[in-house]
């Protein structure tokens, strides 16, 4: 790929925003040790000047070979988990690797972009719940149920309160029953939080008159709360992630995909090499491991006595210690599930890697772009 077409791309209204963007993420990139790293173009984009800062050629090429990143951290020496620091650098780095570039219309929208996923990935360590596809709760004394609109936030109860006691157990002393995308709206709505409540107060009350009347669901959430990158037609390297990315891993089995709420996982990537276990707190999974879990959902399908075909998570967790235990076997279903999924319908000879991934809109005064129906 051509690194000067990727990074992180400030497109700002006239020419003394852009200088103003440079000289502050220029300070921001000597302050981590990273200026020298880093190369930029300067371009015009829908007629206003723009900038781009990428990784240069020798750093992309060492920390993270054709655009892998599942090991950056380790390449750097940074710890994520243990120093928010460490965690900030990482996400930093893999958005200057991108072979696509992040686009901003000044620097402090850049710095929500990270902070925003720095709370996302924190708090989706933090979450654990109960795996149900037809069944919901959520803390009675925070969110009340309201027919065709869902669970809605109590008057009085600020969002981020009420999403931390649905999500975290150390914070609410129970697990709730969630499927797993609901449950990446609900970490991201609180990354998003968050942020606005430091720098958009304004739509932060928006959000939760929002959430007190008519929550903003599935295709909606995505709509209004996130941006895609990457395509079908130009997908991204299959080991490229940014910590905090929402993503999709597909069910390659058609048989075993119509088990619902197994036609695939929607996890978060943590750092590190990482992603998310909602369902088994402090187990997070590998690219690998999460392949072979996937994997062994045909080996998992059964139909219970009404006819409906469900699935055996311990006939599951029985093959995937099978296959752990066996290199060969191992390397065999790893190689066959790394691979760009099919399309839409089509289940051929693709894998279980999306060509896409998801990140929060803008969220500043003057710029954001997240639109509140």
């Amino acid at each position: 790929m051509r690194r000067t077409e990727g990074g992180i791309q400030f497109n700002t209204r006239d020419a003394l925003g852009l200088a103003q963007a440079h000289d502050a993420f220029q300070t921001l990139l000597e302050a981590q040790g990273l200026a020298r790293h880093v190369d930029t173009a300067a371009m015009a984009d829908a007629g206003r000047p723009a900038i781009r800062f990428y990784l240069n050629e020798g750093a992309a090429s060492a920390w993270a070979p054709d655009g892998d990143t599942l090991r950056l951290a380790e390449m750097l020496g940074l710890d994520g988990q243990a120093h928010t620091g460490d965690l900030e650098q990482e996400i930093l780095v893999a958005m200057l690797l991108s072979p696509v570039p992040f686009a901003f219309p000044s620097y402090d929208e850049l710095i929500a972009a990270l902070r925003m996923r720095r709370y996302i990935v924190e708090a989706a360590r933090k979450t654990e719940l109960d795996f149900h596809t037809t069944e919901a709760e959520r803390p009675a004394d925070c969110w009340a149920y309201v027919e065709d609109r869902g669970f809605t936030v109590l008057p009085g109860t600020p969002l981020v309160t009420a999403l931390r006691k649905a999500t975290q157990p150390a914070v609410s002393g129970a697990r709730y029953s969630f499927s797993c995308y609901r449950a990446t709206e609900y970490v991201i709505l609180l990354g998003i939080a968050q942020e606005l409540a430091a720098s958009n107060p304004g739509l932060l009350a928006r959000l939760q008159r929002q959430w007190e009347c008519e929550p903003i669901m599935s295709a909606r959430f995505h709509d209004v709360f996130l941006r895609e990158y990457g395509a079908m037609e130009a997908p991204l390297p299959m080991k490229y992630y940014v910590p905090g990315d929402r993503l999709w891993f597909r069910n390659p089995d058609e048989a075993s995909a119509d088990v619902v709420g197994y036609e695939g996982s929607w996890v978060f990537y943590l750092g590190g090499g990482l992603f998310t276990n909602f369902w088994k707190w402090g187990e997070p999974f590998t690219l690998a491991s999460k392949c072979v879990e996937i994997y062994h959902w045909r080996h998992g399908t059964y139909r219970d006595s009404t006819g409906e075909l469900r699935m055996d998570e311990a006939r599951v967790e029985a093959h995937v210690r099978a296959s752990q235990a066996d290199p060969v076997a191992l390397g065999r279903i790893v190689e066959r599930m790394l691979r760009y999924r099919d399309p839409r319908g089509v289940y051929r000879d693709g894998g279980c890697i999306d060509t896409t991934r998801e990140h929060p809109r803008w969220v500043c005064p003057g710029t954001a772009d997240i639109r509140l129906p």
